[in-house]
């Protein structure tokens, strides 16, 4: 594999060679404790100069995959891809199993919109009533694996922001507050680079690829309940989506639920 100084996308070498090695760690080629080629091997392999290859691998190393030892060289650590199950009522501490305690979340910003977008009005059939839009990260094991952007009727969840703050929990937040139980109505799937504010928020490098869910929970009654959207770390976490069950009803349209 060649790479040049920089593609005709303007994207550098050093993370086209950091997404290689990403890829390779991955799939396996490069199992934990097995020691990366040197730099001048990589280098050589990439027809690029030492220095790119270690932007490269320092890349590798800011995102806890990769790890040098003095005098030893640099080996691939232990690692594990999140394999978030998507069906009606999914929770991330859910997907985890025994893992659950490991997630935790943070309220980044909370504010009250009395004109929120649109489509936000819209979802949450609003009318024009003020929602409640909060932000927020989720991490496991000290890891942040997504940033979420939720959007409530400012009415029916009053003081959820603080509950979450305290409890990191969307779910024990909601509980909080009165509602025991929402169902996801609609889900969208994407992908793209992350923006800068993403990448700060997740310490991801630059042009580090983030998987977009859109997604509208509901009430079982089905009242709109949170319009939402999460960029999850393509690196870190894949979605299993479940097949539908036809006789669950017009909500069963399945999606990774809000995160738990």
């Amino acid at each position: 594999m060649t790479v040049q100084g920089r593609s005709a996308s303007g994207y550098s070498a050093w993370r086209l060679i950091a997404d290689e090695i990403r890829r390779e760690i991955f799939d396996g080629s490069l199992p934990p404790a097995a020691k990366l080629p040197t730099e001048g091997a990589l280098a050589e392999r990439f027809r690029v100069h030492r220095n790119t290859v270690r932007q490269a691998v320092a890349a590798l190393a800011a995102e806890d995959l990769v790890r040098s030892r003095r005098g030893s060289g640099t080996f691939v650590v232990e690692h594990s891809v999140i394999v978030h199950r998507i069906g009606l009522r999914t929770r991330l501490s859910d997907s985890l199993g025994r893992r659950g305690s490991a997630v935790s979340g943070r309220l980044l910003s909370a504010d009250t919109v009395t004109e929120p977008p649109p489509e936000v009005d819209e979802q949450l059939q609003l009318d024009g009533r003020p929602a409640l839009l909060l932000e927020s990260a989720r991490s496991v094991d000290g890891i942040t694996i997504s940033r979420g952007t939720h959007w409530f009727d400012a009415d029916r969840v009053p003081g959820v922001d603080v509950h979450f703050a305290r409890t990191g929990s969307m779910t024990a937040a909601l509980r909080a507050v009165g509602i025991e139980d929402y169902l996801r109505a609609h889900t969208t799937v994407g992908a793209r680079i992350a923006s800068g504010e993403e990448s700060s928020d997740m310490a991801l490098p630059m042009g580090t690829v983030v998987l977009v869910v859109h997604a509208l929970d509901a009430l079982p009654d089905g009242t709109p309940l949170q319009a939402g959207i999460t960029r999850f770390r393509a690196d870190r976490v894949e979605l299993d989506v479940e097949r539908p069950d036809a006789g669950v009803g017009a909500l069963d349209r399945t999606g990774p639920a809000a995160e738990d």
